[in-house]
């Protein structure tokens, strides 16, 4: 089992990376293996809006030569993407976006001069992130847009999990906090288990 982890977070010690660690850590005593890929090291063009990967049915076909062909590999070939990042104006950072923009139109064959396949379809998403209000203020929003990507890819939404950054010079985290991340990491493990013993049968 494999997930493809996607660091939206621009500090490899802030906060997001904080969470990040023990979920890590908690996902390779589970056996399941992880690649991590810092958005901030790649570089990820804005979607042009050209819809030229529409027409090109075996793949992402994206016109711009940077990193995203690399990334989208990684998201097809994997159990499960994790998008993890802080939140940034109530959404994720702006590589990610960036790249969640060109996924859903190279992933989803819609727009060309015939329907071709949803190349992302029956992947699994979840979100690990980081805000500065109650999670149900700060990022509602982030999960809503991700509910909908997830739809509209024909992809599986698992869930978030959010912790709030109090300020104040206090420790961002904490017992509760690793606790509740190292649960996280072996909910989606159960579920993404569950899914392919599914497939099987």
């Amino acid at each position: 089992m494999k997930f493809s982890v996607l660091m939206g977070s621009p500090r490899r010690e802030g906060n997001t990376a904080a969470l990040l660690r023990p979920f890590l850590e908690e996902c390779e005593a589970l056996g399941v293996e992880t690649e991590t890929v810092w958005l901030y090291d790649k570089k990820i063009s804005p979607c042009l809006g050209c819809m030229a990967c529409q027409d090109v049915l075996d793949g992402p076909g994206c016109v711009q030569e940077d990193d995203f062909q690399e990334i989208f590999r990684a998201m097809v070939n994997c159990d499960a993407v994790i998008l993890a990042t802080p939140i940034y104006a109530f959404f994720c950072t702006a590589p990610m976006k960036a790249l969640l923009d060109r996924a859903i139109y190279a992933g989803k064959k819609n727009y060309g001069r015939e329907k071709g396949p949803a190349l992302l379809g029956c992947q699994r998403v979840a979100a690990i992130a980081t805000c500065g209000y109650p999670p149900e203020r700060g990022a509602d929003l982030w999960e809503e847009g991700l509910k909908r990507f997830c739809r509209h890819g024909n992809m599986e939404y698992l869930g978030i999990l959010c912790r709030r950054d109090w300020g104040g010079g206090q420790p961002f985290l904490n017992e509760e906090r690793e606790q509740a991340v190292r649960d996280f990491a072996q909910a989606l493990t159960l579920a993404v288990r569950a899914d392919r013993m599914a497939e099987l049968t």
